[in-house]
């Protein structure tokens, strides 16, 4: 990551009326804004190409596995895939291609008949037949063997390969590096405080599953209106709340590009302006972080930039409320969060396999790259001079929204690393938000769902 940005430290905002006699006070913390490194200042698309982020990453992640190589095969040559001679062995590094015979074709895609609904659904294009293909700068050569299982690695992904060349013009893999958990910097010293970070995604304001009840539940347990003093002590104890995208739903039969009717126009705004609603609520008691997500108003490649804060005229009015970048990275006193809205997990399902959401968010950690199917079939802006997904800091605290259900896990690395994985499920879908206790990073769920009678 960047160099830290401007530092914000949020006083207590809220105090909660128990009784007459007892008060409680909020717990506050300091908070370190780290999304320098997902903004795009200048935005322009004239005479950029994709590969130039590509080459970006190479580069770095080459420089990288070249110094881990010594200590994994020191007595091998290192070749580049122009250098190759059969059957010697030697250790290449390069960019996976994963050839894919039912990936969707651009071409196929199109339709005379605009629509806002994609004519190719999405599910997973695994197919026995793929293969995986390993290019650098001079070449590129077809992998063969059973060490590289095609079903896990994806487009974008470098990796340094032991192997040898066959007389077929293959790549015999025989062994894999990938570069692995990235330097972490310490926790804070023990003893900590009981602190909580609040995680939701998902919302989906204005959508027909939508339940305004479920969502206001919610909001009256964080700022301390609902339950009993007990619960109303842990509520104060909540010093941030995080929304991972996806917070409102627009009726997708009103984006067909055609000219709206007045009433139509303000069905559209009708969602955003009950999420204002309810996020005042949160912001007057206690800093928030809202992120873009697929769904939401905003632009469609990653890095998404941040909801603009005339969508929110009743949160925006309290300096507590932050607009953030999709993926989005913070430090709360001291302790790094990253996390993304799920676009990226959810574009490695449809190309890639694994037991389930955390496996996946394992993969991106030691693969060192949030998303490393962009821009191959996921969006993103065509960067000129750096790749912004490389994760250069490995975070305390990994997060992913909009997810089926909810999971979490502890991932450790080889020197001493420590990750909290945290799948987030659709609030709308599910009724459950997250809550992670800052001082020994454990998690549990909040759940909400309400069923009306008939």
């Amino acid at each position: 990551m960047k160099s830290r940005s401007s530092c914000f430290c949020f006083p207590a905002m809220e105090v909660m009326e128990i009784d007459a006699e007892k008060n409680l006070q909020r717990k506050q913390s300091t908070y370190l804004s780290l999304d320098e490194t997902f903004e795009i200042q200048k935005e322009t698309y004239r005479g950029q190409q994709y590969s130039q982020i590509y080459f970006a990453r190479l580069h770095l992640m080459r420089t990288l596995l070249y110094s881990l190589v010594p200590h994994w095969k020191s007595h091998l040559k290192v070749c580049t895939v122009l250098g190759l001679e059969e059957e010697k062995e030697c250790v290449i590094v390069g960019t996976l291609y994963k050839h894919m015979k039912l990936k969707p074709c651009i071409l196929d895609e199109y339709s005379k008949e605009r629509s806002s609904v994609p004519l190719v659904k999405p599910h997973n294009f695994m197919h026995p037949d793929d293969y995986l293909v390993l290019e650098d700068e001079s070449g590129r050569v077809k992998l063969g063997g059973d060490v590289l299982a095609h079903s896990a690695f994806v487009t974008g992904v470098v990796v340094a390969l032991h192997g040898k060349e066959t007389g077929s013009g293959d790549f015999l893999v025989l062994d894999v590096l990938e570069a692995g958990l990235p330097p972490q910097i310490e926790l804070p010293l023990q003893p900590r405080e009981d602190k909580y970070v609040l995680f939701v995604s998902g919302l989906s304001v204005g959508s027909s599953a939508s339940n305004p009840l479920q969502f206001q539940l919610l909001v009256d347990h964080i700022t301390g209106h609902l339950g009993d003093e007990e619960e109303q002590g842990i509520a104060a104890e909540i010093v941030h709340v995080v929304i991972a995208g996806n917070s409102v739903e627009i009726p997708r039969g009103f984006l067909n590009g055609q000219n709206l009717a007045s009433k139509d126009q303000s069905r559209l705004s009708e969602p955003v302006k009950e999420l204002d609603i309810l996020l005042s609520q949160i912001a007057a008691g206690m800093p928030v972080d809202i992120m873009p997500g697929s769904n939401d108003p905003a632009n469609f490649s990653l890095p998404q930039q941040p909801l603009h804060r005339c969508l929110f005229p009743g949160s925006a009015a309290y300096n507590t409320f932050r607009s953030c970048t999709n993926p989005h990275c913070f430090e709360l006193d001291n302790i790094r969060f990253l996390g993304t809205s799920g676009q990226n997990i959810d574009d490695l399902e449809k190309y890639s396999e694994a037991r389930d959401t955390l496996e996946f968010m394992e993969r991106t950690l030691k693969w060192r790259h949030l998303a490393p199917t962009a821009p191959n079939t996921l969006g993103c802006y065509p960067f000129t001079d750096r790749d912004p997904f490389l994760i250069e800091s490995c975070p305390h605290v990994y997060f992913i929204g909009n997810q089926d259900k909810f999971g979490t896990c502890e991932l450790k690395g080889s020197e001493g690393q420590l990750v909290r994985l945290i799948s987030i499920p659709k609030f709308c879908e599910t009724g459950v938000a997250v809550m992670l206790n800052m001082k020994n990073l454990e998690c549990h769920t909040l759940s909400f769902r309400t069923q009306f009678g008939s």
